[in-house]
C-alpha cells in the first residue's frame, strides 16, 4: 500500500521526486520533468496497485518482481543519467531500497 500510495503522490506532486534528483529550478519543475514523473508515478501505482489486490501465490510474486525490476531500472537509469553527479548516489539509494523491500515481502507472497 505504502508504494501505491508514494506513486500517486509523485504522480499528483512531481516535485517530490524531481527536487531530489535535482531536476528543479528553484520549485518549479519543467513541463518534460513534469510528464516523466508523472509517467514513473503512473507506472509504479500501477503496480503497486497489482501488489496489493493480488492473491498470495504466483501473481502476488509476479507483481512484486514487476516492482523490483522497475526499481532497478530507475536505479540504474538514475545512476548514470542525472545531471546532478552529487544526487545520483542518493537517488540510487532510495530505489535500491524500494527494490529490496518488494523483494524482500516475496517471502510472504504465498503465505
Amino acid at each position: 500500500m505504502l508504494t501505491a500510495t508514494y506513486s500517486v503522490a509523485i504522480a499528483v506532486r512531481p516535485v517530490l521526486l524531481a527536487r531530489p534528483c535535482g531536476l528543479t529550478r528553484g520549485a518549479n519543475v519543467d513541463p518534460g520533468v513534469r510528464v516523466l514523473v508523472g509517467g514513473i508515478g503512473a507506472r509504479d501505482a500501477a503496480i503497486g496497485t497489482a501488489m496489493v489486490l493480488a492473491p498470495r501465490g504466483p501473481a502476488l510474486r509476479v507483481a512484486l518482481a514487476a516492482r523490483v525490476a522497475a526499481d532497478a531500472a530507475d536505479a540504474l537509469v538514475f545512476g548514470t543519467q542525472l545531471p546532478a553527479r552529487d544526487r545520483r548516489p542518493k537517488v540510487v539509494a532510495f530505489a535500491l531500497s524500494w527494490a529490496a523491500l518488494c523483494a524482500l515481502s516475496a517471502r510472504w507472497a504465498d503465505r
